[in-house]
């Protein structure tokens, strides 16, 4: 019903023929049967582990009228949802339909001024009652409760309907319905749930169907023209940015390397950017004694966003991060740049390594672990992992250990790596910052669990306590300290681009060069940072990352800021927004008042806007961000 509704209303966009509706509706009918099979896989294997005395029993007469009206109330749902979502988007559910769970509040509250709410749920509920109500007459629910089927036979039946679930589950995929050059054929032949699971699946939102587009050929040779600096060297004029990068300005250094990641540190928690709470008294001398970059955006409001920035130098693709996404193995990533230059990389985490994908990405590009979570299969990655044990933890909360204990353990990898005379890259990823913002008690002049300003505290308490300890090892003055923050605090949730969201603080400290007590007020990304690092350490090598050296006379201040759905391109005090559905805006930023105002399009930054998103989606989808 759904599928005919949807072609009557877009037939003169299909451009149909016979032959097409054949096609869409064979497609269609595998994926609804799909869909049907998955409803049908868990209470198969109910009714299979349900006595036979049981079988008439009240309480199976509840569960199954239960069970029975909660899965047709999620049809029902479907149901009207693909209608309101086909409209707007002209789509099958898609990544912007799992965002909009990400957003609950903002997305219920949008849908209930937008539509008859109290109208569609009831429909929803009538029609369900109304199909409960049919079976009822029809004896179907009384056929059940009084059948009797041997256990054999349940078995059969049961494991028919697995095997046909497992087999959908391994070889259908949206892909088997986009084989046409007609996208509305293509979203046609799927089925909404089906689309809607894939799409969580694989975490990404296609650029190419959503978003305004330029000619391949056009916007490689904009962007090639954008990264093109001094001392830079293209391997090839086609659809690549591999490039050798090459500079005499520094000699070569190879110290160790600390990236700390702070989870959600916003740049306005700190002194220098006019905090009066005194929240961050070490971070804030320590940003006077280092590289401070005061004009540095974060890419996403996730921390699995700000990863990718850090480590894949990439600008923010439509979907969720790269870090969740399938087919995110032996990709050029700065793991790949520190190996040729010998490095041994860690990334060190104080929480379950696996949540949000962080031990199979990292452990597939190059990287060992050191996480506080449960063993994962050997062939699930490639990098050594090892658990911090409970011996060494003396505080920990629902996200993991307190930063004093993952920097302890953080020091004792270094010192390790230091013994076997291997210069080290360590990725420390904090969770003291996050809620419930709890931390060990009597360290700070705020109580734990008290709010986010106890936790910004205790994170400046622990970089500080950090700080001390490495100063007394034989390795430090041959270490630079890298901080920067994963996204801001207080991000989530936002569906527009906030740009003030965005604004965090980076220091890098113990610097062997003239920037070694220097601020950096150029505008830049997340992305810059390790590229501007290599270039101080006087490296030559091959690149394939989408960052820029900051510090070279030839860089464009720019920034890069992204919903899941939404894409930012910001250059000075103009916004550009790329946007679903072929849509692209620009702002003027009023940064005092927080404002943003429309203004005309400045079509040579949409074509610079461009140029970044749609390459970095077209590398990625198409393997060129491989190794």
């Amino acid at each position: 019903m759904v599928r005919t509704a949807l072609l009557v209303i877009s037939f003169s966009n299909a451009g149909l023929i016979a032959s097409d509706l054949f096609f869409i509706y064979l497609k269609g009918f595998l994926f609804d049967t799909a869909v049907a099979v998955f409803f049908c896989m868990p209470y198969s294997l109910y009714l299979l582990v349900l006595p036979q005395k049981f079988n008439s029993s009240t309480a199976n007469r509840w569960i199954t009228y239960i069970g029975f009206f909660i899965i047709h109330i999620i049809i029902m749902f479907s149901f009207f949802a693909e209608f309101t979502f086909w409209e707007e988007f002209e789509s099958r559910f898609n990544f912007i339909a799992v965002d909009y769970l990400i957003y609950t509040y903002e997305v219920v509250n949008n849908i209930n001024q937008s539509y008859p709410m109290p109208l569609l749920v009831s429909a929803m509920i009538l029609l369900t009652c109304g199909i409960m109500f049919l079976f009822y007459k029809l004896n179907f629910f009384q056929q059940s409760f009084t059948a009797v089927t041997i256990l054999i036979k349940r078995l059969a039946i049961t494991l028919l309907i697995w095997v046909a679930g497992i087999l959908f589950i391994v070889f259908l995929s949206n892909s088997f319905a986009e084989n046409s050059l007609n996208r509305y054929r293509n979203e046609l032949s799927k089925a909404g749930i089906f689309s809607f699971f894939s799409a969580y699946k694989n975490n990404e939102l296609d650029y190419y169907s959503f978003y305004e587009t330029k000619e391949e050929i056009k916007i490689f040779n904009i962007l090639r023209n954008e990264l093109r600096e001094n001392g830079v060297e293209f391997s090839s004029s086609g659809n690549s940015i591999r490039r050798y990068i090459r500079q005499d300005n520094y000699p070569v250094q190879k110290p160790n390397i600390i990236l700390i990641v702070i989870e959600s540190f916003s740049a306005d928690f700190m002194e220098h950017f006019g905090n009066s709470e005194g929240l961050t008294p070490y971070l804030d001398s320590l940003s006077e004694q280092s590289l401070f970059f005061t004009n540095l955006f974060a890419t996403g409001t996730r921390t699995v966003r700000g990863m990718e920035a850090l480590t894949l130098c990439v600008p923010p693709t439509p979907g969720s991060s790269i870090v969740r996404r399938p087919n995110n193995y032996n990709l050029f990533n700065i793991g790949t740049i520190l190996k040729e230059q010998g490095y041994h990389s860690t990334f060190i985490y104080g929480g379950n390594g696996y949540f949000d994908n962080m031990n199979a990405f990292f452990g597939n590009n190059g990287f060992d672990m050191i996480d506080r979570g449960k063993s994962i299969d050997s062939d699930k990655f490639t990098g050594k992992r090892n658990t911090i044990p409970d011996s060494e933890v003396y505080f920990e909360n629902a996200w993991g250990i307190c930063d004093e204990d993952l920097y302890s353990a953080a020091i004792r990898d270094a010192d390790t790596k230091h013994a076997s005379d291997v210069p080290f890259f360590q990725f420390i990823m904090t969770t003291s910052n996050h809620r419930p913002y709890t931390f060990p008690a009597g360290k700070i002049d705020i109580p734990s669990g008290s709010g986010r300003a106890g936790a910004v505290k205790y994170t400046d308490f622990a970089i500080g306590k950090f700080f001390n300890m490495i100063q007394q090892k034989e390795w430090f003055n041959n270490t630079v300290v890298v901080i920067v923050a994963d996204h801001c605090a207080s991000s989530a949730g936002k569906n527009e681009i906030n740009v003030s969201k965005y604004h965090i603080p980076c220091i890098i400290n113990n610097l062997k060069s003239e920037f070694s007590n220097r601020t950096i007020d150029k505008q830049c990304s997340q992305i810059d940072i390790l590229p501007a690092l290599f270039f101080l350490l006087g490296w030559q090598y091959e690149s394939n990352l989408f960052g820029q050296n900051v510090l070279n006379d030839n860089f464009t201040p720019r920034a890069f800021v992204g919903t899941y759905q939404k894409l930012g391109y910001l250059q000075q005090d103009t916004l550009l927004i790329i946007s679903p559905q072929y849509h692209t805006e620009a702002c003027l930023l009023n940064a005092k008042k927080d404002e943003q105002t429309p203004i005309p399009m400045n079509d040579n930054l949409k074509e610079k806007a461009i140029a970044y998103y749609q390459t970095a989606c077209y590398l990625f989808k198409n393997g060129k961000m491989k190794e």
